[in-house]
């Protein structure tokens, strides 16, 4: 099954005369040199090792061992790679592939600007992925552990060749079978897999349940304070490293959506998390501790309450208490991964507790993989926004700067392969896949640049052809959010499922994901004056920003204001016509799409182009669905008209 599955955008040799050997200049004894050995034969046509120093390929090895940076240089001889470590050598094999495959310039000087680079997959062991499109999992098969390592090593050679340096193998939403995973009998089959990981320098966490010394170790109790507790749970870390010595840590999802948590015991998340940290401590393990925690059974007819405040409001107060080896897992929005919300305000105002910021690559809330959605563009604006707490106070910078240890930083994400042959389902979202992985180690490349190195590694276009489908992805967020979401209302979409209208399907409900339409006007009201609140939770400068209605930027505003619909945005449409305009825009963009992707069929494997071709044909429906429910249960509310004449059904 492995032999057949797309090999991305590795699946391109270099066909380079003058790279007919290698050379390896000190030269150490590690699994990551094997798989680097093994990689130059995978990615470099006819290149043999040699003991020839003057060979057309040096890579050389020098400093400490430490660090994941690398140097690429063109010499008489052909090309050297430079680095300090076995892992950075290997990130610089792939680095030369990939810059001669899309003839990038040399020389080239290449650090990783987040520290920790991670995929978190929602496995579950049934073989299920929860917000999975893409088939099954990699890892689990109908409650066994699948086996087949190979796809694993495939796997793991994808996310390496972008930088990814961290996974989690199970959901964050730990099920009863996946809780006995800290056992010693599941721990075996974890091992294979982790030494599969370690060949390409990532290491290996895994989702734990609060819950586990009740579920797992018959304690009446799981709470964090009591010495039997934590006695339990030092036993079962030492355990794990005995089976998996280079094991990471845990990832842990704690009072939310159901999952238990220190609450239960009126215990803090600092109590749960500093815990778990002194166990795994002594093995040099760390905890990732989401800061996905809300109330899920909210009223809706009381306004007080907002979902979005949660995670300041409850990890603010403990900030600069937790264990050093403790770091706070931050989603990029308040909410949930909307197409469009503003940046956590927790980003910027805590300054003593390492942290990780989290997106999603798995496209839950943007269209399942069946529609084109490009989230590179949207994690981009994450990663550059100022959070106006100083100088350089973007979000890329304080992820770092205010972790007492940066080492202990970085970005993770919700990762989107499964057992489809292409890896994610949709061919195009491969480009996600990668983009994750090249941004989170460069900060600065562009959406743009990004999306160019995918298509150029992917197929075999010209420059006007790859163009198409750059500016296919390359405005796609924007189309999607044009017809899904309009200026920051989210959760329009069907309860659970999450794809398809459902305009009022979460309005009534106790999620705390309401839109607020009235025949006056919409919107959720966050501000000081006259709602929750919400925006005092920001820098002074980005509160006045968003507490006011003539700055608050258009694309944020329904997300913090309720206004009428014939508020006039700061570009001049109403906030009803700009309904209008961009649902008919989004649909009409989509259809444009499809001509452009028909267009290609000439250039295209039969195989890719029939895959993106199905999908743009469900996206079309889609966007038309989309377009059609939302403008007419507008003006069904507004009962004011479209002013261009066209088409909504009353």
């Amino acid at each position: 099954m492995s032999k057949t599955r797309d090999l991305c955008w590795l699946k391109k040799r270099v066909h380079q005369p003058d790279i007919s050997s290698y050379y390896i200049k000190n030269r150490r004894d590690s699994v990551v040199m094997k798989t680097i050995e093994r990689e130059l034969s995978l990615l470099f046509e006819d290149a043999e090792p040699s003991d020839d120093a003057k060979s057309p390929l040096v890579l050389s090895l020098t400093g400490d061992g430490t660090g994941d940076g690398y140097e690429i240089e063109k010499t008489e001889a052909g090309y050297a790679v430079t680095a300090s470590s076995e892992k950075g050598l290997l990130y610089g094999v792939f680095g030369l592939h990939r810059i001669l495959i899309t003839k990038g310039r040399l020389p080239f000087k290449s650090q990783p600007d987040q520290s920790i680079r991670m995929i978190n997959h929602w496995d579950n062991f049934d073989g299920s992925i929860e917000r999975g499109y893409a088939g099954e999992s990699i890892y689990y098969d109908r409650n066994h552990f699948r086996g087949d390592m190979e796809i694993v090593r495939s796997y793991a050679r994808l996310l390496a060749s972008t930088g990814i340096n961290a996974v989690s193998v199970n959901n964050v939403n730990v099920h009863k079978k996946e809780t006995f995973f800290i056992k010693s009998e599941n721990l075996k089959e974890i091992r294979k897999i982790a030494d599969v990981f370690s060949e390409y320098g990532i290491r290996t966490y895994l989702s734990i349940n609060f819950a586990a010394p009740i579920v797992v170790g018959g304690l009446d109790t799981a709470d964090p304070l009591l010495p039997e507790v934590a006695a339990w749970w030092e036993q079962v870390t030492a355990d794990i490293y005995k089976e998996i010595p280079q094991f990471g840590g845990f990832i842990v999802k704690a009072d939310s959506e159901g999952e238990p948590g220190p609450f239960t015991y009126d215990r803090t998340h600092e109590d749960g998390a500093n815990m778990l940290a002194r166990a795994i401590k002594p093995f040099g393990g760390i905890i990732i501790w989401r800061c996905f925690v809300y109330n899920c059974g909210q009223d809706w007819r009381d306004r007080s309450l907002d979902r979005a405040r949660a995670a300041y409001d409850i990890f603010m107060a403990h900030d600069g208490k937790f264990e050093g080896n403790v770091i706070l897992q931050i989603k990029n929005g308040p909410i949930d991964f909307q197409i469009r919300e503003p940046n956590s305000p927790l980003f910027g105002a805590l300054r003593k507790t390492n942290q990780i910021l989290e997106f999603q690559i798995t496209q839950e809330y943007t269209g399942h993989q069946v529609d084109i959605c490009y989230l590179v563009p949207m994690w981009k604006e994450t990663l550059d926004f100022d959070t106006c707490y100083g100088k350089d106070a973007f979000i890329k910078n304080e992820i770092k700067k205010n972790s007492p240890d940066p080492k202990r930083s970085g970005i993770a994400a919700v990762g989107s392969a499964g057992m489809d042959a292409n890896w994610t389902g949709n061919k195009l979202a491969q480009a996600n896949l990668y983009g994750y992985g090249r941004l989170v180690w460069d900060n600065s490349l562009s959406s743009e640049e990004i999306a160019r190195e995918w298509v150029n590694l992917t197929f075999e276009l010209t420059e006007d052809q790859a163009s198409k489908i750059v500016d296919i992805l390359t405005t796609s967020r924007g189309v999607y959010e044009d017809y899904t979401c309009p200026l920051a209302v989210g959760f329009m979409c069907r309860p659970n499922v999450h794809y398809g209208a459902d305009i009022d399907g979460y309005e009534y409900d106790r999620w705390g994901t309401y839109h607020y339409a009235d025949r006056n006007g919409v919107g959720r009201e966050r501000s000081v004056a006259r709602g929750t609140g919400y925006t005092r939770q920001y820098s002074d400068a980005r509160f006045r920003e968003y507490e006011d209605l003539s700055t608050c930027p258009d694309e944020l505003l329904l997300f913090f204001h309720h206004v009428p619909y014939t508020h006039v945005l700061r570009s001049g449409k109403t906030v009803i016509q700009h309904i209008y305009d961009t649902h008919f825009a989004g649909a009409e963009k989509v259809e444009q799409y499809e001509r452009t992707w028909e267009s290609l069929e000439p250039f295209l494997d039969e195989e890719s182009y029939t895959n993106v071709r199905d999908r743009i044909k469900k996206q079309k429906e889609n966007a038309i669905n989309w377009r059609d429910q939302i403008n007419t249960y507008f003006y069904r509310k507004s009962g004011i008209s479209d002013a261009h004449g066209r088409k909504i059904y009353d």
